[in-house]
């Protein structure tokens, strides 16, 4: 069944690992009879947790996608992963969903990976247009003996500096859970065992906490609409109606953020939660996505079923019984089966064949997708994520997902050479399913290189390669990618000179060279005076300088930072040529760059850590040892952001260290900043490796 925009409602459920999100998720597909059983974790079986590698590690590692009807309304849920080897299943879902749900633990509370998904959201909402996402919060197991509903309240306000809204809050925890008050349609549901809770009014006990909560989210409520709130001023309350469209007003526009709370494996806290998405959850049709001009500037695009199509390629899997399968969230107009759209990307038509919605890996089929709804095209021809579908306007292009950068990363081969090319294949593949791991030949350090988020991304994706295509695929820590430079001016002269049966070669040049500020590559100057070389052989001359760059001298590796300036020369009236001064302009820039006090370079990378504070002394400490230079620390609530910068070298295994030194607890971003000099006995290694990688080369 195809819903129209105005009734699809898009919910993501993300937040640290460990705090009950695809339990959540089963059990609300259950309350919302999307399922006739609720599976556990453990049992392999649940609706989000559906593949091999899933069902035999007990964790999330894909976003599953699955929908309920409630009150009318099609909800469609994400249930996403909690470890960041795999945030980035959870960036699509934030692209696809107008409400992210972040689950709390009751016993832990907030927890890094929450952190670093509640700062994602807010800085997306700093950008230009701003990109506004409502969000919400649900206190997990409630009924565990270690839940304490307010300590989670104090670390929310301590950590997010926000004052959340409670829309359900807890009768009792941990052995004396009993069940939930639902604020919203002033009500209790109270536990019954293993079946859906049971409504009911609330008990005496509660009834001055339910006003309090209720006098609040009636100001809520009131602070999404200017009349509404003269209204609230005027009688001091607003009526059921007022109260719901002030909600589904003031969410939207993350103007408040409600909380919730449950006990999922006991069925609890479910069904107020859905009522409240169904009836006060963010209007889709007030959402919008972000394209880019024909310059590159960004631009909103609000999703609208009555404009022409435009769509979004969120994700790409393979099934082995569907085969390819496309994620597309509409935005705007809809999609039809068995139809035409523009792949925007290609620049081509691409043929609709079958349309889906899923219930996890079961597919459903549906002739329409409409503005705001989420679905899958099987089997497209030429869909790639991030592409762009229209209906033939080539001008629009939706802003790629946002996706981290990967941090681990290992050079592979196939064990047996023969297996090499069908290696590749299935890494690229690898590829396209999931966007924060990459695959590529690295022509400077001749390695096949690929990079995850995470040793355990990396390993899961070589496992399910092995086991499938029966590959032993070898690996090993990839070479860095050093650079030389000179440290001071030099010169050198070089004469090319070959006699052949007929024409020979001849070309004299006069190179100086000089370092130049780090960063700026390579200048090449033409200083000739009076025609010693002619205009017509300058570039071969500019051609041999850059194959000289290619390979310094020193350990082989490119030369950068580096002016050159051809000064002087000769030429041959007859024997003279571009080729001649090639390789004569090659010969002189390496001479002259013996002569030039040539160092090596080595990469330094921006490292963003995130860890519990017990752990930071040890963080630093091992910083330290890395030759890392701290660049500053903020800390929030028991959870340390530490801003470093250390050597390429020195990271290449730092997931596994970090995950050793935090149990499993800490994360970490990197990117590339500068390249820095290294001397003495660190470039005395480097050399020694570079030389004896050149004789397996050789031996090869």
């Amino acid at each position: 069944m195809s819903h129209r925009t105005d009734l699809i409602k898009n919910v993501t459920i993300a937040g640290h690992g460990g705090t009950g999100k695809t339990s959540l998720f089963e059990r609300l597909l259950f309350a919302g009879g999307a399922v006739a059983k609720a599976e556990t974790v453990e049992s392999g079986k649940t609706v989000g947790d559906s593949t091999p590698e899933e069902i035999e590690r007990k964790i999330s590692i894909h976003a599953a996608l699955a929908h309920i009807e409630r009150k009318g309304k099609k909800i469609n849920l994400f249930d996403t992963p909690g470890s960041s080897d795999f945030t980035g299943d959870v960036m699509l879902t934030f692209r696809a969903a107008e409400l992210v749900l972040l689950a709390l633990d009751g016993r832990s509370g907030v927890q890094i990976e929450t952190v670093k998904l509640w700062r994602n959201l807010e800085s997306r909402a700093k950008e230009s247009p701003p990109i506004i996402k409502p969000r919400a919060l649900f206190v997990t197991k409630m009924d565990d003996e270690r839940a304490d509903f307010n300590k989670v309240l104090a670390d929310i306000k301590e950590k997010f500096k926000i004052d959340p809204v409670t829309a359900t809050f807890p009768m009792g925890q941990g052995a004396d859970y009993r069940g939930v008050v639902d604020v919203v349609q002033e009500k209790a549901y109270f536990l019954q065992g293993d079946s859906l809770e049971k409504e009911g009014p609330i008990p005496a006990e509660y009834q001055d906490q339910f006003a309090a909560a209720k006098e609040r989210l009636i100001e809520a409520a009131a602070e999404g609409d200017e009349i509404l709130m003269e209204h609230y001023i005027l009688m001091g309350t607003l009526d059921p109606e007022e109260i719901r469209r002030g909600l589904v007003q003031a969410l939207g526009e993350h103007k408040y953020i409600p909380i919730f709370a449950g006990a999922a494996l006991k069925n609890s806290g479910l069904i107020p939660f859905l009522d409240f998405i169904a009836e006060s959850g963010p209007d889709t049709r007030t959402a919008k996505d972000v394209t880019l001009d024909s310059e590159g500037k960004k631009k909103e695009m609000p999703i609208d079923p009555d404009k022409p199509l435009a769509a979004l390629v969120i994700k790409t899997t393979y099934d082995q019984f569907s085969g390819k399968l496309s994620w597309i969230k509409i935005v705007q107009g809809k999609l039809s089966a068995d139809s035409e759209a523009f792949n925007v990307a290609e620049n081509k038509k691409e043929r609709i064949g079958k349309l889906y919605t899923c219930q996890g890996k079961k597919l459903e089929e549906v002739r329409e997708l409409y503005a705001g709804d989420v679905g899958i095209i099987a089997k497209s021809g030429t869909l790639k994520t991030n592409d762009t579908l229209t209906a033939g306007d080539a001008s629009v292009t939706f802003l790629p997902l946002r996706l981290p950068e990967p941090v681990h990363s290992v050079a592979v081969n196939a064990a047996a050479k023969k297996d090499d090319d069908k290696l590749g294949e299935f890494l690229l593949r690898a590829a396209e399913e999931d966007k924060t791991f990459r695959y590529v030949f690295n022509e400077e350090t001749k390695e096949r290189v690929i990079s995850g988020m995470g040793e355990l991304q990396v390993a899961i994706i070589l496992d399910k390669i092995k086991q499938s295509q029966k590959i032993e695929v070898e690996t090993r820590i990839p070479r860095v990618p050093y650079r030389e430079t000179i440290t001071k001016k030099a010169s050198a002269e070089y004469t090319h000179k070959k006699q052949t049966g007929g024409h020979g070669q001849y070309g004299r040049v006069v190179l100086e060279i000089a370092p130049l500020p780090r960063g700026e590559q390579y200048k090449f100057v033409n200083a000739i005076f009076g025609g010693a070389i002619s205009k017509g052989y300058i570039p071969g001359v500019e051609k041999g300088v850059l194959e000289g760059m290619a390979s310094g001298t020193m350990a082989g590796y490119p030369v950068v930072d580096v002016e050159v300036k051809i000064v002087d020369g000769k030429e041959h009236p007859v024997d003279s040529s571009e080729l001649a001064f090639k390789l004569a302009s090659r010969n002189a820039f390496r001479e002259a760059m013996r002569q030039a006090a040539p160092t090596l370079l080595e990469p330094i990378m921006n490292l963003t850590v995130f860890v519990e504070t017990k752990y930071l002394g040890d963080v630093m400490s091992d910083l330290s040892s890395k030759r890392g230079k701290i660049l500053g620390q903020d800390s929030v609530g028991g959870i340390e952001e530490i801003r470093a910068q250390a050597p390429q070298s020195e990271l290449l295994r730092y997931s596994i260290d970090l995950r050793s030194i935090t149990s499993g607890t800490g994360s970490f971003s990197v990117d590339f900043d500068h390249y820095s000099p290294i001397s003495g006995k660190i470039a005395d290694e480097v050399v020694k490796a570079a030389q004896a990688f050149r004789v397996q080369e050789t031996e090869e």
